[in-house]
């Protein structure tokens, strides 16, 4: 059984992430600032994890095997560089300096790609792009982690389908739900590792549409 680390388990994301990995047997350890005593599952443990610890402390809170880490934090746009861009900097350096080796990054649809920040809703969520953008950047270049970063689109509140489309070429929405079995899927398929991956609700089922990404 995988021991699996969330990462901003206490948002829209996380909190519907950590309950599917606990559906799918993994021992989940859930980090949020927040203390939470009670767990839905005997699979979910909660843990102490703040985005605004230095990265030694961080390290501590990752002992004990951890297989995987999952960053989908966010501060909603209140933090965006200490949270959103140095947060999730500080959770690479910690996941390396503490052996662990796969690590999925919750991202923002082009957010490698300015040219497309004009673009629909992009263009009033730019400095979360250009946080999104920078830590992107140094998971892929300046890590030696197995990576995956996903990159949907806006988020929804909706009923998930199971289906998605990939390598997308315009800024759509997405379900939560969708979103949230990509993010387990991607665990599972080590054709994602090392890939960027673009998306938005479609018509090709999930586990499908992860292998068709290049």
């Amino acid at each position: 059984m995988k021991k699996i680390l969330v990462i901003g388990s206490g948002g829209r994301v996380g909190s519907a992430l950590i309950g599917k990995l606990a559906e799918s047997d993994y021992t989940v350890l859930a980090g949020s600032r927040h203390e939470n005593n009670s767990s839905p599952s005997e699979n979910i443990s909660f843990i102490a994890f703040d985005l605004l610890w230095d990265v030694n402390r961080m390290v501590e809170a990752m002992k004990g095997n951890i297989d995987a880490v999952y960053f989908v934090a966010g501060s909603k746009g209140k933090n965006l560089l200490q949270i959103d861009l140095h947060g999730a900097v500080k959770t690479i350096q910690a996941a390396e300096k503490a052996g662990v080796k796969r690590f999925i990054l919750l991202s923002s649809v082009f957010a490698l790609e300015p040219s497309h920040w004009h673009e629909s809703f992009l263009k009033d969520i730019t400095d979360y792009n250009i946080a999104k953008h920078y830590a992107d950047l140094y998971l892929m270049s300046q890590s030696s982690l197995n990576y995956t970063i996903l990159q949907p689109g806006a988020l929804k509140e909706e009923i998930g389908t199971g289906k998605i489309t990939v390598d997308v070429k315009e800024p759509l929405s997405n379900s939560i739900a969708n979103v949230v079995d990509a993010l387990v899927a991607i665990l599972e398929d080590d054709h994602t590792i090392g890939k960027v991956i673009m998306m938005h609700d479609g018509d090709t089922p999930i586990k499908d549409a992860l292998k068709q990404v290049k």
